[in-house]
């Protein structure tokens, strides 16, 4: 019997946050082992309690059970995956790194490892926390054990990761939507490896461009023809996987930037070929940006004209400089403070995170006065405390977002919770009594999964900049090793690319 030791160590991290990720954030998130975690992946599981019922470790499940052939055991070692925020303080990376290795080590002998991560966490005192994952794994196991790693669509690659990695395989879409068929087609390259039937090679390329592709939306129209090309290039057998990453703008390596990487069967002539090519694609659409968000006054004054939108539903305003799903504590007040004196006349519901103020108001009687500062608690260079004057509504205890409050506010409905206020789903707002079907604008804390979660309640999208931690200039904040674009005029990919991945020049 063949045995794949499987596990997941994920974050998404924010270098200009001050807010470091501790061993508490993942707990409160997706903290599981042993029997548990095999239970949670499987057909009567919940992967991610409150967040998502099936991931890629479901998938890899699914793809040892309908490909193993009976002769493939999967071993569980732990699940932890946290909330965005700031870099892992140094112990809690310490403690995720040694309660893997001394999992993998009791596990006994292994002829796999099938590992998901995000790709863009980042560890005090670690220049690639991933990267020293993976040697802490490999130097467990050994060279000839077969090493499958899934990603996140905005990793970011460097070469002692990739090095060290049989076969790597990332999300296609982008709001994601895909994480168990990654995990299975990850698992099932490595399940076919471990029989016999495949021999994963692989090849990639980094470019020096941290920005591009428009709104980087799969299906949208800048993205959606490299996409299609991708498909189209797995259609030949030799082909096993393709990737693409659009690379996490809020991390601070200086080679930051978007991949390609492309794993085939057998044939790394093929695989440096598809790799190039698609580099060129991801270039040829580096000049279509992002657009110009308006600020906040702006914003109330867009959602006030939308009548026919609030009437059919409501309006999505996400706090894009302050997005809690880019690694922002979510204590912005920007955006809050604008509604607060713009806004009447509209039913707005927006988040904030306060554990200061939920522990002060936390069970207190509805429709009792308060008045506190809320925000600005966390960041205070960047994020302003703000005064508020209302009465309860309600409080509500559990979940990742630890304890939450609810307060009224007038025409705004504010929601404080302790921990990130992480306003994604429509549940963020209607577990404490809010009714997304009754606000004109609904405020989040997602830069892409909201798009899906209120596709039901949702008329209009608008991205608001309130200045924060995930502007998109954060970039000029970092000292890269190459130009890179847009933030510098970069005529060819190809020499930082060589540079970055080791290749000699001629």
């Amino acid at each position: 019997m063949l045995r794949i030791a499987y596990a997941r160590v994920a974050q998404e991290s924010n270098a200009f946050s001050p807010v470091l990720t501790e061993l508490l954030d993942f707990e409160r998130c997706h903290f599981h082992e042993g029997a548990d975690l095999h239970h949670r992946c499987g057909p009567k599981g919940q992967e991610v309690v409150d967040w998502i019922k099936n991931a890629e470790l479901s998938g890899f499940r699914r793809a040892v059970s309908k490909l193993g052939r009976g002769q493939i055991e999967a071993v569980p070692l732990f699940g932890a995956w946290a909330i965005p925020g700031g870099p892992l303080s140094v112990t809690c990376f310490s403690t995720l790194r040694d309660k893997l290795t001394a999992m993998l080590k009791a596990a006994g002998p292994v002829d796999g490892v099938f590992l998901s991560m995000h790709g863009a966490m980042m560890a005090q005192g670690s220049d690639d926390p991933e990267a020293d994952l993976v040697d802490a794994v490999r130097a467990v196991v050994g060279p000839d054990v077969k090493i499958a790693v899934s990603l996140d669509l905005h990793a970011q690659l460097h070469g002692r990761f990739v090095d060290n990695v049989d076969v790597l395989c990332g999300y296609r879409t982008n709001p994601h939507r895909d994480h168990v068929r990654v995990g299975f087609r990850c698992g099932s390259i490595l399940v076919a490896a471990l029989l016999g039937e495949v021999a994963p090679t692989s090849a990639w390329r980094s470019l020096p461009l941290i920005c591009g592709g428009g709104t980087t939306i799969d299906f949208l129209p800048t993205m959606r023809p490299i996409y299609r090309w991708m498909k189209r290039a797995e259609r030949d057998p030799r082909v096993l996987y393709v990737s693409l990453f659009n690379a996490h703008l809020w991390n601070d390596s200086p080679d930051l930037g978007w991949a390609s990487h492309v794993v085939t069967d057998n044939d790394p002539a093929l695989a440096e070929r598809l790799a190039e090519e698609l580099a060129d694609l991801l270039w040829s659409v580096r000049h279509e940006q992002p657009p110009t968000f308006p600020e906040g006054h702006e914003v109330v004054a867009m959602v006030r004209q939308a009548r026919l939108q609030r009437m059919l539903g409501t309006v999505c305003v996400c706090d894009a400089s302050d997005i809690v799903g880019c690694g922002a504590a979510g204590e912005n007040t920007r955006l809050l403070a604008s509604i607060l004196e713009q806004g009447q006349g509209l039913t707005c519901f927006v988040p904030v995170r306060d554990a200061e103020v939920v522990d002060a108001l936390f069970g207190h009687p509805v429709g009792e006065r308060v008045s506190v500062h809320v925000g600005g608690k966390l960041h205070p260079e960047v994020n302003t405390p703000l005064r508020i004057d209302g009465t309860m509504l309600a409080s509500r205890d559990g979940g990742g977002l630890g304890r939450t409050i609810a307060l009224d506010l007038g025409h705004v409905k504010l929601v404080v919770t302790s921990g990130p206020a992480m306003a994604m789903k429509p549940a963020f707002y209607s577990d404490l009594g809010l009714d997304p079907w009754r606000a004109d604008m609904v405020v989040v804390k997602s830069m892409f999964p909201f798009r899906l979660y209120f596709l039901g309640h949702n008329r209009k999208t608008i991205y608001a900049r309130t200045k924060g931690v995930t502007d998109f200039d954060t970039m000029h904040q970092v000292a890269f090793n190459d130009a890179v674009h847009p933030r510098d005029l970069v005529e060819h990919w190809r020499p930082a690319d060589r540079r970055r991945r080791g290749v000699p020049t001629a």
